[in-house]
This record gives structure tokens, sequence and C-alpha cells, in this order.
């Protein structure tokens, strides 16, 4: 199965807590054709108590198999990227996915312990994608199944309903 992997860094804002009971939030933003020089987890600027920081890098792996779901999410009008994250500390948050399959994304936001963020699909990468959809996309025709008629007068052999005497277990002991 082809497959093309493209190389994104991961940018998140880290927003003050709203009570003096919570924590901090954590949450993707952003992200960058190319990996910056910076280190992972280098926090970029400080505006109003909102931080930005750069996670680190992670694969972006187009497969041929999910053509499709990639031509979805670019004729959505504004395609996206989705982010999970693991973790609310900026120093020790670990990026779990980047995928451009809406559904996969879809799939890792019901996991609780996850920060999943749909951010803006950059430019560039949305080129590459839709290349890759281009090159690799084949419609699959649908084809719906058709159900053998049946006679419902003919006699088929299936299980009885009530199992008989021999068909019990019988090392049980009964009760009474």
């Amino acid at each position: 199965m082809p497959q093309e992997v493209l190389r994104v860094a991961v940018l998140a804002l880290r927003r003050p807590p709203v009570t003096r009971w919570g924590g901090g939030e954590l949450r993707p933003c952003a992200l960058l054709p190319q990996e910056p020089q910076a280190a992972p987890h280098t926090r970029l600027s400080v505006e109003d108590g909102v931080e930005t920081w750069y996670l680190g890098g992670r694969d972006l792996t187009l497969y041929s198999g999910d053509t499709s779901h990639h031509r979805d999410n670019l004729s959505s009008g504004s395609p996206k990227i989705w982010v999970a994250l693991r973790g609310q500390n900026p120093e020790r948050a670990e990026i779990v996915l980047v995928t451009a399959d809406p559904y996969e994304g879809e799939g890792y936001a019901a996991d609780l312990d996850l920060i999943v963020e749909a951010v803006p699909m950059p430019d560039s990468i949305r080129a590459q994608v839709a290349d890759f959809v281009d090159r690799y996309h084949v419609d699959m025709p649908f084809k719906k199944r058709k159900r053998l008629p049946v006679d419902p007068n003919a006699m088929t052999a299936r299980a009885p309903r009530v199992l008989q005497e021999a068909d019990k277990w019988t090392n049980a002991p009964r009760r009474r």
C-alpha cells in the first residue's frame, strides 16, 4: 500500500487557569510545515498570560487506502489536521497523533485521556495531500448485496428453540 510521510511541527497554546483551583489548559493551535531550529518543548512567546509552545515534530502519514477520507477533508471548505496530545504540562506533553483523516481524528477524540484538536491545514500541506489523493485515489463502486430468495414453506434444519433433555448439561447439581 503506497504511503507518504510528511514531517510537521506542532504548536500549542497554554492558557492560564480560569480559577485559582484549576490548572492551565494546553491545546494544539497550529502546524508548521517544517520543524524549526528550536528544541521540542520550548516556550516561544507569552502574551497576556497565554503561552505559545513548540511541542516538537511528528510524522503525518498519508495512506493510499484513506484517500477518500482525505478527499472529504479537502472538499470541506476549510481542511483540518487533527492533533492528539497527552498531558497538560507543555514541558512533558506527548504528541500522540497527527492525521489528515477526519474519521481517525474523530475516533481519537473519544479517548478521555487525550486532548484532540482540529487545527487549520497549512497551504503547503494541503497541496501535498491533494497531490497524494490525485495520484492514488481509486473510486470503489458501491455494490449492494442482494438477498437470496427464501422459500417460507421449505423445511430448514435449524437448532431447536428448547433444548432436549439429552442436550442439557447433566453434571451440574439441580436446585430444588
